[in-house]
């Protein structure tokens, strides 16, 4: 029998028996759709990490307190960096182009009658230019006020809308209360975009450091010193540079482990990166077991098929089919409904994906070597789990077949 038959008898089968035929498919359908779903949605939180940090730029360093030991127990007890610290970098340093420290918290900004929890955060005045952000109106606060302890504020633009301010250019110069002090509205973020791992950027209220420390937090203690190397080439020279400044304020001798942390921007990114790809992994591998699932629901049919079709098989290996034909003929009638299964899986998955982002504004990337992957799976659960009935088939004796009723 040719090849070009056997196929047109398969397909003829499965015409036949259109509902089970749609039926069969669903399982690898919804597990093709699911994977391909994950994986962009996977793939676009990567891209959504990648993105944020690249805007912070590429040779921003980050220094944090570490953790001392003691007993086998971590602490933090007496590990901090403070104002001496930051001052330090910027007087002592020869590898850095920019420091600028940030101490930080949670508290109530009150306006007329509305108010908002956000993040209030003490800085110097270069903190635009080191964290990459823009002002949409107004202008950020000066080095001079800050020494002078200004009372000013430069507004995160979900402030605004969390205090229900719809014109950025309303606010300015008016009055804002941060536990109980006014403070003078001089300046507007441009928005950052969405929140993301690092918390929403567009969720912080900036002051003087100084104002902050002596009338705001009441302490000298930094969340970190975010500094600017001069180029990418010379980030470890910079880290070094940082190293042997705060060990020498910080008394370390010889031998005693840092007490605090630096990170670059390439370290946020891997380790998120991987952080996310582990996810995306574990999902699509939850998502699978779908496929494996519609595997057997056609293992199934192709096995009640065979039983259905006892008479037929009969017929045609006493006018002259081959075992080799009869197993190809139920082979290829498992892989085409696994084909058509990943082909609408695959439309499903990418249309899915797709209205995730158009209507609930997540960040999601398909990616075509998801969906080959995904059409070269479906393939192998078609043989996989069609082989079986497909050699039960073949294996029939034609007398017995005949006689079956």
């Amino acid at each position: 029998m040719l090849i070009g038959e056997i196929i047109s008898v398969a397909l003829g089968a499965l015409r036949a028996n259109k509902l089970r035929s749609l039926l069969t498919m669903l399982g690898i359908v919804i597990g093709v759709a699911a994977v391909i779903a994950v994986v962009a949605l996977g793939s676009g939180a990567q891209n959504a990490v990648k993105d944020r940090i690249s805007s912070l730029g590429t040779t921003l360093l980050t220094v944090s307190p570490g953790q001392q030991r003691g007993g086998g127990v971590a602490f933090d007890a007496s590990v901090k960096l403070t104002i001496a610290d930051a001052q330090a970098l910027e007087e002592k340093s020869t590898e850095l182009n920019a420091v600028q420290p940030e101490m930080n918290s949670r508290l109530q900004v009150q306006f007329g009658n509305q108010n908002t929890l956000t993040s209030i955060v003490g800085t110097s005045a270069n903190y635009l230019e080191v964290r990459k952000y823009e002002l949409q109106a107004g202008r950020m606060f000066t080095r001079a006020e800050d020494e002078g302890k200004q009372r000013l504020v430069v507004l995160g633009p979900t402030v605004l809308e969390n205090m229900n301010v719809r014109a950025p250019e309303a606010i300015l110069g008016e009055n804002v209360r941060i536990r109980g002090l006014q403070f003078t509205v001089i300046g507007i973020l441009k928005s950052k975009g969405q929140a993301s791992p690092f918390g929403n950027p567009d969720d912080q209220v900036l002051i003087p450091l100084t104002t902050g420390r002596f009338r705001v937090f009441g302490n000298d203690r930094l969340r970190s010193i975010s500094v600017l190397a001069q180029t990418e080439e010379k980030i470890p020279e910079a880290m070094a540079d940082i190293q042997r400044v705060l060990r020498r304020e910080h008394r370390l001798v010889r031998g005693k482990a840092d007490d605090f942390q630096i990170r670059s921007q390439a370290d946020f990114l891997n380790t998120l990166g991987e952080t996310t790809q582990v996810f995306t992994y574990l999902l699509s591998g939850i998502a699978a077991v779908s496929l494996l699932v519609g595997g057997i629901g056609i293992m199934n049919i192709m096995l009640v098929s065979v039983t259905e079709r006892t008479r037929e098989i009969g017929i045609r290996k006493a006018l002259g089919a081959t075992r080799t034909n009869i197993l190809l003929q139920f082979l290829i009638e498992a892989v085409v409904l696994c084909l058509l299964g990943g082909l609408v899986g695959a439309l499903v998955g990418s249309g899915g994906a797709t209205a995730m982002s158009a209507f609930f504004a997540w960040n999601t990337s398909i990616s075509p070597t998801s969906i080959v992957m995904a059409f070269v799976f479906s393939a192998v659960v078609g043989v996989l789990f069609g082989v079986w009935p497909a050699r039960r088939a073949a294996s029939l004796d034609p007398i017995v077949a005949l006689r079956y009723e």
